[in-house]
């Protein structure tokens, strides 16, 4: 069965490759799922039985798409997995040796959690969620790293107590979580040789795709399940791990033909997919790297295009260019929406280009996450804000009386919905009254409590409404006095990314009273609910694709928009100083970079509202790394649809002067910088204990001497 007459030489080599360990350092844009698929049909070719054969992916849906290519193309079925599903089916045979039944239940992350919910209760500990998430997460990373609960005896004693109880009560319940599939195979295998024999027999050819992104289960399983024919056919890139949050290690890939004596290397290095400009630039990137196979990507495409560089005033001046050059190109060059994709580095950052495409009506859908304005914590604060308009809006109620959590059940939330109903009155003068006392209600000391809270917290957002308080600053202390920090936390997980859009909530009104002509907390809640609504009743395929660049990872599409390029984005500002970590970051560039086939922009802001606060922004440093023979910068009022118009205006104060408003009276300037509305002031009031951010031409601000 000769396969590989369309092969480069490279590949060809790789895909005849029979016996004994090989690493193929696939490239961007490589083609190594055909590697993996042309090795496998020359292996069946040459008389390997197909049963002899395994083949592992990490998702469902590329262990499906190899196995259909290769029934359609040889007719015979290669067991073609993810490393969970082996792992279950290995098990399904053989865990018995572990005295456990092999009618075993796999528990889903609810379930879990109740386990663990059990085992917090059986130590007498108070159970907490952010608790319950945080030992949840500790067992999975233990497991994930092969770490068995005694471990943890004199480390930390408390979670070794929890995890032994843990998994005495998944093996009462002969129930599994999703980490044991690979932690109880290697256990088996380590522990019973005579078991992991009858798999290395049975499996002769192992093949692994995207190797760089296997954890140390992973990595164990591999190793043993080829401990004895060493025919490991490892695929992936090294400039491509970005998964280390996950439990992914780089080394693992960097030091196969240590684990692998003998072990060839094979180098794909043409890319199908770009021009050469984009290439070599990513290629100057990653060599900044030190942890890394030396590889140069080409194409025999051409150059094409330089590589767009426009670094706007702000952050809606960046959307501005985006949306503006994407509908330039689209109709210059006749591209489908669906072949061009924004990436960023956090979630939040989809907020202004979200806005930027609903107000020139093109269609977006954002993948690997919900719309900003979808999100649960974004639509939390918006439901408490509904309240302090009006008290009649009980779906705003229910979804903010325990945020965080105060005692009221379904029962109690029907009670309250009754006596409205009964009194003839809204659900927040119900509840109001029911605090004065003037209902009785019947409520628990914990319920009455956490009421008489929620009607003091309203009534005071209430009253920061009817005194003209800035957006921004109402919306900051309906967070504050919600709490609803403390109730993100309880998700260690997921605080970080959520408190961003949380702050990311407070900068879009703060940028929306600049531009109102009618600031009310009304209008404001109107203009995003009608957004959110166009956002969820569009149903449309040809749409631009909106993603992190963590979920454009495998993807590929004509025109990409690399935005956000600025420190402390991208390097996220969690990195710091850490050099590994760093790497990891431009791994991730580069993986951006990588994903463009004919045209890219990258684009960064010098003024941007970051989580909260105006702050002025340095370019990112994977910026300067790209060599400027690869790059076209983009001059403010360069020409494209509809330019995009900023102004530069001198600056009459300086930080520290004292300046008068006839409204506002005697402020202190603390900043000074440029927004699409021209020159902006940062002012601390002594007065009134605010800083307000004013636009020169409009605020009219004179000296004080």
């Amino acid at each position: 069965m000769k396969q590989t007459t369309s092969l480069n030489p490279e590949q060809q080599i790789a895909a005849e490759h029979i016996e004994g360990p090989m690493l193929v350092l696939a490239g961007a844009g490589s083609g190594k799922t055909r590697i993996v698929i042309h090795r496998i049909l020359h292996l069946i070719g040459i008389g390997v039985p197909a049963s002899e054969i395994l083949a592992v992916t990490f998702t469902n849906k590329a262990a499906e798409e190899m196995k259909s290519r290769i029934l359609h193309l040889a007719q015979v079925h290669v067991l073609t997995s993810t490393f969970h599903s082996l792992c279950a089916r290995i098990l399904r045979e053989s865990i018995q040796h572990l005295d456990y039944s092999p009618h075993f239940v796999i528990l889903d992350e609810e379930d879990s959690e109740k386990t663990v919910k059990q085992c917090l209760a059986a130590v007498g500990i108070k159970d907490e969620k952010s608790l319950l998430k945080s030992i949840r997460s500790q067992i999975s990373n233990a497991k994930n790293h092969l770490l068995e609960p005694e471990n943890y005896v004199e480390e930390n004693p408390t979670f070794f107590e929890i995890y032994s109880l843990y998994q005495k009560k998944l093996k009462e319940y002969n129930a599994l979580d999703f980490d044991d599939l690979l932690f109880l195979t290697v256990k088996l295998f380590q522990k019973h040789p005579d078991v992991l024999a009858i798999y290395q027999k049975r499996w002769n050819f192992i093949l692994i795709d995207e190797y760089q992104d296997t954890n140390a289960a992973q990595y164990n399983l591999t190793k043993l399940l080829s401990g004895q024919h060493h025919n490991v056919f490892a695929v992936g890139d090294p400039d491509q791990s970005i998964y280390s949050w996950r439990g992914a290690n780089v080394q693992n890939i960097l030091r196969f033909e240590k684990d692998y004596p003998g072990a060839k290397v094979v180098t794909l290095e043409q890319n199908y997919r770009s021009y050469n400009n984009i290439l070599k630039a990513a290629n100057a990137l990653i060599k900044e790297n030190t942890s890394r196979y030396e590889k140069n990507l080409w194409s025999d495409k051409g150059d094409g295009e330089k590589i767009g560089v426009f670094i706007a005033e702000n952050e809606t001046a960046e959307a501005q260019f985006v949306v503006q050059k994407l509908l330039e190109l689209q109709q210059k060059h006749r591209i489908s929406l669906s072949e061009c994709a924004i990436f960023y580095r956090t979630n939040f950052q989809s907020r202004t280009f979200e806005d930027a495409l609903l107000r020139e009506n093109v269609p977006y859908t954002i993948i690997g996450g919900l719309s900003f304005y979808q999100r649960k914590e974004v639509k939390d604060i918006l439901s408490l804000l509904r309240m302090v308009l009006g008290g009649s809006d009980f779906l705003a109620f229910v979804r903010t009386i325990n945020t965080p959590r105060r005692g009221f059940g379904d029962v109690a939330l029907t009670k309250l919905k009754d006596l409205s109903s009964a009194n003839g009155l809204d659900i927040f003068t119900t509840c109001s009254k029911i605090v004065e006392r003037q209902i009785d209600a019947k409520l628990s000391s914990k319920q009455f409590d956490g009421l008489r809270d929620y009607v003091s917290m309203i009534n005071a957002l209430k009253e920061m409404v009817k005194a003209n308080i800035p957006l921004d600053e109402i919306i900051s202390s309906a967070i504050d006095r919600s709490r609803y920090l403390d109730f993100l936390r309880e998700d260690a997980e997921t605080y970080e990314e959520k408190k961003g859009n949380i702050q990311e909530l407070v900068s879009k009104a703060s940028e929306w009273q600049k531009e109102a002509n009618f600031p009310e907390l009304f209008s404001f809640l109107e203009e995003l609910t009608l957004k959110s609504s166009s956002v969820s009743d569009k149903e449309q395929q040809e749409c631009i694709r909106l993603m992190t660049l963590h979920n454009g990872k495998g993807l590929e599409f004509r025109l990409v928009f690399l935005v956000g390029m600025e420190e402390d984005l991208l390097p996220h500002i969690n990195v710091k100083d850490n050099e590994e970590s760093i790497e990891e970051e431009r791994r991730l560039c580069y993986v951006g970079i990588t994903r463009a086939k004919e045209c890219l922009f990258l684009t960064a802001a010098r003024f941007r509202f970051l989580w909260g606060t105006a702050r002025s922004m340095r370019p990112s440093r994977f910026l300067n790394e790209l060599p400027s023979e690869y790059l076209q910068v983009i001059q403010r009022g360069s020409s494209h649809r509809h330019q995009v118009e900023e102004s530069y205006e001198e600056a009459t104060f300086q930080p520290g002067e004292t300046v008068f408003h006839k409204e506002f009276g005697a402020g202190i300037v603390h900043k000074v910088y440029n927004t699409s509305l021209g020159l902006t002031y940062d002012v601390f009031f002594p007065k009134a204990s605010t800083t307000r951010s004013l636009v020169s031409k409009y605020a009219k601000l004179m000296a004080l001497n």
